[in-house]
């Protein structure tokens, strides 16, 4: 039987609901501390909280919070919103990306790029287990998803280490995969690694899709069954939300409806109302389905349909664990 693996439990996937698939709610990323960036640092638990109870207010029902243990992941505080809140949040093992891996681990003398480094692919492995089967970071809250991730237009010989590591333990828990892709590039060439360790490209979601908003690209991840996460609504600095939802219609018209995720990438105090009278975690729930649906019916697809789909039936495909 399938499940799903939230910070608070085990669900069946029908239980999941409403579904933003990329989100991040408490995040303290050590690359950006030493660097005093303060705007991306999501570090007060009270304001978090308070933008996850006005999701879950306006309908949102689950949240998976993306942020991996290089990004300043605070699995326990995440687990203690989702238990006040009522929002079911699923969490992420693994790793993020190669440019944060210069920054100290915390409480350590060692940066991750050094841990990385100085660790094999099977001790990478084993940790990337442990974070699903037993929990993240001396907790008991376990991940339910495994992440990996690579830079700009490249992919370094340590984040090939990770992406082994990670599918290493897809493969022994059944965990789904994500993968960050930098401005939305080298998902095509991360599949090399990905089919070199047998794993099936359906379990895999591709974040960022919408930073490279190329319809070919798309299509092409698209044609291996892989999930394509667009996770920038409103972020129009990078994109207008016109360029976004025509490359998910153009998705839908080459029949791939049913791989199509959608969510925020929230990762900045600008991003969430409750730390900056942003637009917030509501508006992609409250402003951007609708739009949503009134375009899709304009092209001529049924757009309650199509949402229904992104929000409720395509999460719960994707990040359900597959036997092993």
């Amino acid at each position: 039987m399938s499940y799903v693996r939230l910070m608070t439990g085990d669900i069946r996937p029908e239980e999941l609901g409403f579904t933003y698939s990329h989100e991040h709610i408490i995040c303290r990323p050590a690359h950006w501390e030493e660097r005093n960036e303060t705007d991306l640092l999501l570090d007060d638990p009270q304001k978090s909280e308070q933008e996850v109870a006005d999701a879950k207010a306006c309908g949102v029902k689950t949240i998976v919070d993306a942020t991996a243990i290089d990004y300043g992941r605070d699995p326990q505080a995440v687990c203690d919103i989702s238990v006040r809140t009522g929002m079911q949040i699923i969490g992420t093992a693994g790793f993020n990306k190669g440019f944060l891996w210069d920054a100290k681990m915390p409480g350590e003398d060692r940066t991750y790029e050094e841990w990385i480094d100085k660790s094999s692919v099977e001790e990478l492995t084993e940790f990337v287990i442990k974070e699903v089967t037993e929990g993240m970071q001396g907790t008991s809250v376990r991940g339910g998803q495994v992440k990996f991730g690579t830079g700009y237009n490249s992919i370094s010989p340590l984040e090939i280490k990770t992406i082994r590591a990670v599918c290493r333990a897809h493969l022994a828990t059944g965990a789904p995969v994500h993968a960050h892709t930098e401005a939305g590039t080298m998902a095509l060439e991360q599949m090399k690694y990905l089919r070199e360790e047998g794993v099936d490209l359906h379990n895999i979601s591709f974040g960022h899709m919408d930073r490279n908003p190329d319809p070919y690209m798309h299509l092409k991840i698209a044609d291996t069954g892989a999930f394509l996460c667009f996770d920038g609504i409103a972020k129009v600095k990078y994109n207008p939300e016109s360029v976004r939802i025509g490359c998910i219609l153009e998705l839908v018209r080459h029949g791939y409806q049913k791989q199509i995720l959608v969510s925020g990438d929230t990762a900045r105090k600008s991003y969430y109302h409750s730390y900056g009278n942003a637009l917030g975690l509501p508006y992609i729930r409250q402003k951007w389905v609708p739009r949503l649906i009134e375009e899709a019916e304009a092209a001529g697809i049924n757009g309650e349909k199509l949402a229904e789909d992104i929000f409720i039936n395509n999460p719960r495909e994707c990040f359900s664990f597959k036997k092993v």
